[in-house]
């Protein structure tokens, strides 16, 4: 039986620690509980079960490239005298203990001056002695104690999204002005023949029209701006008549004030203001912590060691490569540009890129890609192109990546196109017919009209559904990018998946043994030997394989990369790897891993993708979309995937990047709503491109590609309860439309008559909108414990 780190209640895979009886997984879970214990704090583990983290068990980054002055310069927020300041992403901050642990670094390390995390991005801000601690040994440090700091192209350009607080500051302002208007205003609402009113009434409406003032030409300037830009691209959008009744209330106040005739209408027209900015903030809530937008830069790094033909070694700037530039790859690296092979064994995993675990063999002179991950020794490579030349950066130069949504062809804005018309069109009719009975009376009618037909309601009603909404999907694992991305959701007809870390499980397969019976003793040995090596389907293996991890010596351990790798191990020699590293045939499109000992063949053990449970039964409740499926592996499960999936429209294998971009926009040529489900690089294309881009990630925080959404990978076989809840939040929006039109119904037919005065029709508009808020909060709360009973 595996043993569990008392630290990180995970198994233990490759090392085994034993520290104050008790039994770690690595130097990092050892660090922290020694850090614990000294501090008198070892109930910690009492009171929080399972805690800890788990340091990524790959082999070290080497940091040393850090101290060279281009890249310190580059990399550090601050650096003056002896002091340096430094912030580093640390993907695997999870939890309490872990902010407890990195804000206390200082007592660990006597030339760390502080830290400070930022729980919400993920970030490390450090300040320290660089003259006595370099950055290398920083980052070294900190990879020790489990917290390994991600340094690519991205975190290096430090473009962190700042919170705009302009929309913050006008929703103050309009709290602000609502709030001191009503006050000035009530003494007038209440009425009476008081002196001192009469007095000092002059002064209330003059200072409620100086309040008023920065609200209707500062807090409402976005309104301004988003109707001008509708009608330059001849929509007229929802914020057309909002701006239009904006100047009537504001205009008409003006007028009763200047002639006396009344207090006029500012309170209303801030308060009303002040509700649609408070939509406007709850509508634009973003999960900061997670990254919608990325590119090659994501994990690309940021400096590479360039060897001269000397064999002199030097650290640069990615961005300073050039072509015919010799570079030094080692174990476990990023292969940052299109190069050519030129001394080493070349091992290259691709499933950054290709979604499949499968590692390709390359020899001197074979060409390798920019995005793989030499899995061996280093390498020497000369590069034949640029970094913003390389086969992967092209994908982001394609159209799809350059798509712009204007965001005018919304559910909201279509409806307000008519609305808009009608409104004019009465209020033109109702002019005409006042103007032969009473002219005076006209302009009161019309200004009862245009007030009580600000569509107010209107344009609050989607911000505040859509908030909900992605308020409930964010709950339970379905983070969406913005509120037009719930409307593209429900107006979905196809649905593409991807095969690999999709509908399987990224890190699990399915494992048959064919061959003679392995006894425990055996078993033990294969185990051991498995423990060396760090290739995907040897890591699958050894959890695969159920016996004691005992670690016995190994002896004469020889890898060849690409072909598998063989030791003795208690007096027999094993041989783990390919069919014709163990001298058998291979068997077309199959994956599995052969093994001799003592130059007998023994067996082989088949890997097969492990689908996730509940497959079968989120297909047949899709049954409203073409479902297809697209994979960069081989057609080796095609039958099973048939059977899986009886109603599929169509199955591609064997797919490139690229071609998995081209289906996507095929399938839009036939006028086609197509949403794509893709959890590797390989489907940043097809995510760009199609309507709606759903990135399955196990681990939010870790790389996802460019989407519109990111996905927990365990939430996929509930997808057709998010789908049918972003349906369902588009009915709430037109039943909230009806509300407002009969809101609207009722108020107009009172005001084309002459029987509404204007200060009626401006107590009705916010009373509308009240309504819209209490129906809207409510009835998506029900659709919410409709679908997800225990996160609504």
């Amino acid at each position: 039986m595996s043993e569990n780190c008392f630290h990180c209640g995970q198994g233990i895979e490759k090392e085994r620690i034993l520290f104050d009886e008790k039994t770690f997984c690595c130097n990092g879970c050892k660090s922290v509980y020694e850090i614990l214990n000294t501090n008198n704090l070892s109930n910690f583990y009492e009171l929080n079960k399972g805690a800890g983290i788990r340091p990524n068990d790959e082999n070290s980054t080497q940091f040393d490239y850090l101290d060279t002055p281009e890249i310190f310069e580059k990399i550090t927020d601050f650096s003056e005298g002896n002091t340096s300041l430094v912030t580093f992403k640390i993907p695997v901050i999870h939890c309490s203990s872990c902010i407890w642990l990195l804000e206390s670094l200082h007592t660990l390390n006597k030339y760390i001056k502080y830290s400070q995390v930022n729980f919400t991005r993920k970030t490390l801000q450090i300040s320290f002695n660089h003259n006595d601690l370099k950055l290398s040994e920083l980052a070294n440090f900190l990879t020790n104690l489990g917290y390994k700091p991600v340094i690519s192209l991205e975190t290096a350009e430090k473009n962190v999204d700042h919170l705009d607080k302009s929309l913050l500051v006008k929703f103050a302002i309009a709290g602000f002005a609502f709030g001191n208007g009503m006050f000035l205003a009530f003494p007038e609402y209440v009425g009476g023949e008081d002196y001192w009113m009469e007095h000092y009434k002059g002064l209330f409406r003059v200072l409620m029209f100086l309040l008023a003032c920065p609200v209707v030409f500062y807090s409402a300037s976005d309104y301004y701006k988003s109707a001008w830009y509708g009608l330059k691209n001849k929509i007229v959008n929802i914020d057309v008549p909002i701006v239009l009744g904006i100047f009537v209330l504001f205009g008409r106040s003006i007028y009763e004030v200047a002639t006396g005739y009344g207090p006029g209408y500012f309170d209303t027209l801030c308060g009303l203001l002040f509700f649609m900015l408070m939509g406007k903030l709850f509508q634009k809530r973003t999960y900061s912590a997670l990254s919608y937008d990325r590119d090659y830069k994501s994990f690309y790094p940021i400096a590479v060691t360039k060897v001269d033909f000397e064999g002199k070694q030097e650290n640069i700037l990615l961005s300073e490569v050039k072509v015919g530039d010799r570079i030094l790859v080692r174990n476990q690296e990023i292969i940052p540009v299109d190069a050519i092979l030129i001394n080493g064994e070349g091992n290259i995993d691709n499933s950054f890129i290709t979604g499949e675990s499968e590692s390709i063999s390359k020899q001197p002179g074979d060409k390798i890609f920019a995005g793989g991950k030499q899995i061996g020794s280093s390498l020497e490579l000369e590069v034949i192109k640029n970094v913003d030349q390389s086969y992967l950066t092209q994908l982001w130069n394609k159209e799809a990546f350059k798509k712009h949504e204007t965001g005018l062809d919304t559910l909201t804005n279509s409806v307000s196109k008519y609305f808009t018309f009608i409104i004019l069109g009465i209020a033109l009719i109702s002019a005409i017919y006042w103007s032969f009975i009473d002219l005076e009376k006209m302009f009161q009618v019309v200004s009862a009209i245009l007030i009580i037909a600000c569509p107010c309601a209107l344009a609050l009603s989607a911000p505040f559904t859509f908030g909900h909404i992605m308020r409930i999907l964010g709950r339970n694992k379905f983070y969406v990018k913005d509120t037009l991305t719930i409307e593209k959701i429900a107006k979905l007809d196809t649905i593409v998946f991807d095969k690999t870390g999709t509908i399987t499980h990224r890190k699990k397969s399915n494992i048959k043994y064919e061959g003679s019976e392995i006894n425990e003793f055996d078993q033990l040995n294969i185990k051991t030997l498995l423990k060396n090596s760090n290739h995907p389907l040897s890591k699958s293996l050894y959890e695969f394989i159920e016996v004691n991890d005992d670690y016995f010596p190994v002896e004469n351990f020889v890898e060849i990369s690409g072909k598998g790798y063989e030791a003795n191990v208690r007096g027999n020699m094993y041989k783990i790897g390919s069919a014709r590293y163990n001298n058998q045939e291979p068997k077309n499109l199959e994956t599995a891993v052969y093994i001799s000992k003592n130059d007998q063949f023994v067996g082989k053990f088949i890997f097969k993708n492990e689908y996730r449970p509940q497959l079968k039964n989120l297909f047949t409740k899709l049954t409203l979309y073409k479902i297809f499926i697209l994979s960069g592996d081989n057609s080796s499960e095609e039958n099973q995937l048939k059977e899986l999936i009886p109603g599929y429209e169509g199955m591609a294998f064997n797919q490139s990047p690229e071609d998995k971009l081209n289906y996507i926009k095929n399938l839009q040529d036939q006028h086609m709503k197509v949403a794509m489900l893709g959890d590797g690089l390989n489907d940043a294309g097809a995510l760009k491109q199609s309507n709606v881009g759903i990135a399955i990630a196990d681990d939010t925080n870790s790389f996802t590609p460019s989407s519109d959404v990111i996905m927990n990978g365990e939430k996929v076989v509930t997808l057709d309860n998010y789908l049918n809840v972003c349906k369902g939040s588009i009915t709430i929006v037109k039943m909230t439309f009806i509300i407002s039109f009969l809101y609207n119904i009722v108020g107009l037919s009172y005001a084309v008559t002459g029987h509404m005065h204007p200060l009626f029709a401006a107590i009705i508009m916010p009373i509308s909108s009240i309504t819209v808020v209490t129906f809207t909060t409510v009835s998506t709360w029900v659709l919410g414990r409709k679908y997800f009973k225990k996160q609504a």
